[in-house]
């Protein structure tokens, strides 16, 4: 099959899933003043409601990086996409806080194998040295699913409403269901060990020293910037900066573009960089660094927020080399449950985050403080853990670089 046929039925059709799920994932950064003022919620309420979506996504991760390698990407993530429809349409008809948050969880649960599925689907079609391009270029799908979920998604509202954007998108989900179903399948994706056997597998990958070198960085790093994007950036920049809605949601159209930006150069320029001797897993050290330094600027308003978020953006971008990575230290048969195992760090991190900032900000206004400085205090705590997963990283780096030394 010609590699041009492959891209066209292989990876656009998982791209299309995957900008679906990240415009999903960021959707109620831009609606959050709407639901906050029609169903009087609190910051705590809001943080909870939203990160529904990423404990759902996070709590299957494991059970579907069985399926992957069960039943193959197609099937598995055709399915899933069903239970993201029904969400959309509940999140749109929901008029309570446990309906809109069951509803945010069965978008969650049906948009949870739109990245892994894809990396499940490259490993079985394309060869391995372009593993990492290519996975890169699927977040740069995702990367215009976080532009689309931005002043695009704002410019909606007037128009549709949250309710009506919620009824288009269930509509959207089950188009590209149906898109993914049709893809080709090869039969040595469907795994032929048992239940008993894969189950071991997994357990083996999540004893092993190689996925916790990666799994605090990504559970922290990863997580917090994907609890901000998705939710907490724009109440920061209107509470600490000023900004009204229209012009936060410009600030996360910056992100997201710079986002896009960062993968597609890892797409295009990884390869050429290692053979230049920056090789994959420096450049994720260093670009994880640099998202700390961000941070940092954010905290204490060290320059313009219109800089500061988009570079928060490009250096997250760097996080997905983490995938490629893991996985290059396993068994091709246990692809599907290296990324997910990696992934549910990711939305662990992502769930908790999310929620406990939220209640961090309560918390800290409970206490005397003003809202600005609530949120300040709560994103210096998470910058405190971030710092602590990407020391580990660095610790856990030095330590493998010197036993293969060691072995040669």
């Amino acid at each position: 099959m010609p590699s041009i046929n492959l891209w066209q039925r292989i990876f656009a059709p998982f791209a299309a899933g995957y900008f679906l799920s990240y415009l999903l994932r960021n959707a109620n950064a831009v609606i959050s003043p709407e639901l906050r003022s029609d169903l009087g919620l609190t910051a705590a309420d809001l943080g909870l409601l939203t990160s529904a979506y990423l404990l759902a996504f996070g709590a299957f991760q494991l059970p579907l990086g069985i399926l992957l390698d069960r039943y193959g990407p197609r099937r598995v993530e055709a399915a899933l996409l069903l239970f993201c429809a029904a969400g959309c349409a509940l999140f749109a008809l929901g008029e309570s806080l446990p309906q809109l948050t069951l509803g945010r969880a069965l978008i969650g649960l049906g948009v949870s194998a739109c990245l892994m599925a894809s990396f499940k689907a490259f490993s079985l079609w394309f060869p391995i040295e372009r593993q990492a391009s290519l996975n890169a270029a699927i977040m740069a799908a995702g990367g215009l699913g976080a532009l689309a979920a931005s002043s695009p998604l704002s410019a909606l509202m007037p128009v549709l409403g949250w309710r009506g954007i919620f009824f288009a998108l269930a509509a959207i989900a089950l188009v590209v269901a149906g898109l993914i179903y049709t893809t080709p399948e090869k039969a040595s994706g469907v795994a032929k060990e048992s239940l008993r056997q894969q189950l071991a597998g997994l357990a083996a990958i999540l004893k092993s020293r190689a996925f916790w070198r990666f799994a605090p960085q990504t559970t922290f790093i990863v997580g917090g910037f994907m609890a901000l994007q998705g939710l907490w950036a724009v109440p920061w920049l209107m509470t600490v900066n000023g900004a009204t809605r229209e012009v936060a949601a410009f600030h996360l159209l910056l992100m997201a573009g710079a986002m896009l930006t960062g993968f597609l150069a890892i797409a295009f320029f990884v390869q050429r960089l290692a053979r230049a001797g920056l090789p994959p897993a420096r450049l994720l050290a260093i670009g994880m660094g640099g998202g700390l330094l961000v941070m940092l600027g954010i905290v204490l308003d060290l320059a313009p927020t219109w800089l500061l978020w988009p570079a928060l953006g490009l250096v997250f971008s760097v996080g997905n080399l983490a995938y490629a990575l893991l996985t290059g230290a396993f068994p091709l048969t246990l692809a599907g449950r290296v990324n997910t195992a990696l992934n549910l760090g990711a939305f662990i991190g992502a769930f908790g985050i999310q929620w406990l900032f939220g209640v961090a900000v309560d918390g800290f206004q409970a206490l005397g403080s003003d809202p600005a400085t609530a949120y300040r205090a709560s994103l210096a705590g998470l910058l405190v853990l971030q710092t602590a997963g990407w020391g580990w990283f660095i610790i856990e780096s030095r330590r493998s670089t010197r036993l293969q030394e060691t072995s040669a």
